[in-house]
């Protein structure tokens, strides 16, 4: 699987690019700038690339303007952010492209190599790999805008396990519940907000995760 990685800090570019390699992904681009990633991206075009929010040359959000830039040239391309902060707007403004695998960790995830190579693959899959934490404040935000009293505890749980990516299967393991009993708060959760329910485990994460942060 080929691999295109943008960070600026030396060190830790180069403990991706091991960290990849060992687990049989090909590195083809590893970059430390916005300009630098968006001409790798189009030029490459690798099956997944992982990019650092905060790039030179502004050190604000050129990684990400980098990513999207290349995914209105190339719709789909799986991208990863990596952020030392659950930065909100950004983690919008990467959901609301929808297309394609998409996903939003914190850096001190990637100290679980097993949970952050595993996100590089579903990312790479179409999948939606988010980080609890993310998941979290983005829930926390909507709260404060729109309530969501009207869901249960179980189904906040559920909403929040969507959120990561998670099958139905891997919710009820998650939660101890079977997964018919999944499917059901599912179906609760997808009326109670006014939601089309859809076969396409990302899209309907996108859904749930649009809604919540509009």
């Amino acid at each position: 699987m080929r691999v295109a990685v943008a960070e600026d800090l030396v060190l830790l570019r180069d403990g991706l690019i091991r960290l990849l390699e060992a687990h049989d992904f090909e590195v083809v681009a590893a970059v430390g700038s916005g300009p630098d990633l968006l001409r790798e991206l189009l030029a490459q075009r690798p099956d997944v690339a992982v990019v650092d929010v905060r790039l030179p040359p502004t050190y604000t959000d050129e990684g990400l303007r980098a990513a999207l830039a290349a995914r209105a040239e190339v719709p789909g391309l799986p991208v990863l952010v990596l952020s030392q902060y659950v930065e909100r707007l950004y983690a919008r403004e990467l959901l609301a492209d929808g297309r394609g695998g998409i996903g939003y960790l914190l850096k001190d995830r990637v100290s679980d190599i097993g949970e952050f190579v595993d996100a590089v693959r579903r990312v790479a899959a179409g999948g939606t790999a988010l980080d609890p934490t993310v998941v979290a404040k983005l829930l926390d935000s909507r709260q404060r805008v729109l309530p969501l009293d009207r869901l249960t505890a179980r189904e906040r749980e559920v909403l929040a396990q969507m959120a990561q990516g998670r099958s139905n299967a891997a919710i009820g393991s998650a939660l101890f519940i079977t997964e018919k009993a999944v499917a059901k708060h599912t179906n609760s959760i997808f009326a109670k907000l006014g939601l089309q329910s859809s076969e396409d485990d990302n899209r309907r994460v996108l859904a749930v995760l649009a809604y919540l942060e509009t």
